[in-house]
């Protein structure tokens, strides 16, 4: 039972933080593009669960938006904050 509790190297939020790695300084992907590259194409919202929790400056979680190309929310700032750093980082049309 122990075992079960651990997170395993490949598990899904880890898949996730890798993918959100990925993604280049000025460009975003959906939290659908995301789930589907991590091997889980239904799983949008647990997208926005993993990057909800997610505090690791190593995982630019603020380049990730919803489908419909609205910003979402940011755990470090909120919205404001979200359009702060992808206009810094030059994304068209924020």
């Amino acid at each position: 039972m122990i075992l079960q509790n651990h997170m395993k190297k490949n598990s899904f939020a880890d898949r996730v933080r890798d993918v959100v790695r990925q993604i280049s300084r000025g460009e975003t992907r959906s939290y659908a593009e995301v789930a589907k590259a991590a091997g889980s194409a239904s799983a949008a919202r647990a997208v926005g669960t993993v990057m909800k929790n997610n505090y690791d400056p190593s995982v630019p979680c603020h380049r990730v938006i919803r489908s419909d190309g609205k910003i979402g929310d940011y755990n470090r700032g909120g919205q404001e904050a979200k359009k702060r750093l992808l206009r810094a980082e030059g994304v068209p049309g924020i």
